[in-house]
């Protein structure tokens, strides 16, 4: 569930840690609601999915324009979105904690 404070963490300006910005974004991933959110936040999160920061949702869901966004489990393995991808990227601590989110 994405929170107040997720919001903020994502839309600050302040300086905020590369952890609690991108577990921010992996709550917001997770809603499936943020992907209906201004178009900003729907660049970033496929930002952080494209560079292996954060993995997709453990949900099927669909964005403002009714597209739909696939889970974690609907993309192959070792591919954008998926667990394996953010190890190969950030290493397996960062996954499992993206993953605990």
């Amino acid at each position: 569930m994405i929170t107040l404070n997720d919001i903020e963490a994502i839309e600050s300006d302040d300086s905020i840690n590369q952890e609690d910005y991108y577990l921010a974004l992996q709550r917001a991933i997770n809603s499936g609601a943020a992907w209906s959110f201004q178009g900003s936040y729907g660049r970033e999160m496929m930002r952080a999915i494209e560079a292996g920061f954060c993995m997709l949702g453990r949900d099927q869901c669909r964005d403002y324009y009714g597209n739909a966004i696939p889970s974690r489990d609907d993309v192959q393995k070792g591919t954008k979105g998926s667990y394996k991808y953010v190890i190969k990227n950030q290493g397996l601590a960062w996954a499992e904690l993206m993953l605990e989110v």
